[in-house]
This record gives C-alpha cells, structure tokens and sequence, in this order.
C-alpha cells in the first residue's frame, strides 16, 4: 500500500493518472470496487496537496480565470461524489476508456487547436475561453468525484486546448483543481464512511512522500519529456481501461 500510494502520487505530480495504480492495488488486497475508489480518493489528495508546494511559483492566473475553475472543481466533485455513492460503479467504468482517449487526442493534438480558441487562459482570457474552460471544469470534476482515473489527465488537455503552452504552469493549475476536486468529495465520502482507513492511511503517508518528491522533480525535465509521458501515460490507461471494460 505504501509504495503504491507513493508511485501513484508521483505519477499525479508529473503527468496524473495515479489512480491507474492505487486503485487496482486496493482491489487487489479485496477492497470492494466502491471502497477502494473512495480511499484512493483519499490517499491521493494527500499527495496532491504534498505536490502542491513544489508548484506554488508558477501559479500564475488572474482572479478572474481561478475563480470560476474553482468553483466548477467544487461543485463538480461534489456532485460526482452523490453520484459515486449512490449509483453502481460498473456503469460507469464502460464510459471510463471513452473520456481518457478523448482526454488524451485532446492533450496530444491540443496545440494546433489554440489558434482557434481567442486569448486562452492568459491573463487577458475572453469571456467565452473562461466560459468554456468553466463548463469543461465541470464535467471533469464531476467525474473526478465519481471515479477520478485520469482527471489530472482531463484537466491538463482542457489547459492545452484552451491556450496554455507551458507544462509546469499547467501543472500547477492542475494541482489545484485536483486538490480542490477531490478534497470536496473526500468529505463527503468521511461524512457517508465509505474510506477504509487501515489501507487508505498506509497509502496515504506513500502517497505523500511520492507527490512531493516527484513534484519537484518533474520541473527539471524538459517540458517536452514531461509532455511525451503525459500522453504515454493517456495511452496506457486507456488501453487498460478498455481492456478491463469490454473483454
């Protein structure tokens, strides 16, 4: 558990996707499928947060872009947790490898896509770019609430399709969403007694040594390494996730 909270958060602190490693791995010690998505949640937020500090100087945006992306993170995970509990998890891992090969097309191809799109999230950002990237932020917290495998994934595509170039700073504005995301659902998920604590707390002291440590490094890479492994880890997921889905 230790070492599967630490490699999952340090794949969230270069690229996301750690829940491709936490959550099988709490399967696998018999966790039932609702529970270890839920105490994965948990382990993985500490990380998150651990990341967090390493990103703080290349949180760049302007209030009026942070504001209303925290706001749909908060809502979003709110609903996707409501959602999580109260409907069964194997209808919506069928829909799962959709959303990340969406995900990933767009992160891959996202660039050539920002000539169309007015002012991006610069400080400058349009109405509309806000607008859009807002009701995206929704839909991606609401399923970052729900089952969460590929969100950090999500949201750095969003961030690329929408004007941003540089790797570091969308990853800092990741690490927000995500922590904002999933902090709300975590709550909710306390509040209904869904964690298993002995598990989820081992994974969580791995999960913060792992995002921590990562975070760091992954800002001495070269923006296009860092770039490349984000979408190898798109692909991997997705072939794993239609692979689990339909054969």
């Amino acid at each position: 558990m230790f070492f599967a909270g630490a490699l999952a958060a340090a794949l969230n602190g270069v690229a996301g996707g750690g829940s491709f490693i936490s959550f099988p791995a709490l399967l696998f010690t018999g966790v039932p499928a609702v529970a270890a998505n839920t105490t994965s949640t948990l382990a993985l937020w500490f990380g998150i947060i651990s990341s967090g500090g390493a990103y703080r100087k290349q949180l760049n945006l302007s209030r009026r872009v942070t504001v209303p992306l925290l706001a749909s993170a908060v809502v979003g995970g709110l609903i996707g947790a409501l959602l999580l509990i109260h409907t069964p998890a194997g209808t919506f891992l069928l829909v799962i490898p959709w959303l990340l090969l969406a995900a990933t097309l767009l992160f891959t191809f996202g660039k050539y896509l920002t000539n169309y799109l007015a002012g991006g999230l610069s400080k400058d950002a349009t109405p509309v770019a806000i607008g859009a990237a807002t009701l995206f932020e929704l839909l991606v917290a609401t399923y970052g609430g729900y089952f969460g495998g590929g969100i950090g994934i999500m949201n750095l595509a969003m961030l690329a399709a929408l004007g941003m170039t540089d790797i570091h700073a969308m990853n800092a504005i990741k690490v927000v969403l995500g922590g904002t995301n999933n902090g709300v659902a975590i709550i909710t998920f306390v509040a209904t007694k869904s964690i298993y604590w002995s598990q989820g707390l081992v994974m969580t002291a791995g999960a913060v040594a792992g995002g921590f440590s990562s975070a760091h490094y992954s800002q001495k890479m070269r923006p296009e390494l860092v770039r490349g492994f984000v979408i190898l880890v798109g692909m991997s997921m997705t072939i794993y996730f239609f692979f689990r889905a339909y054969f």
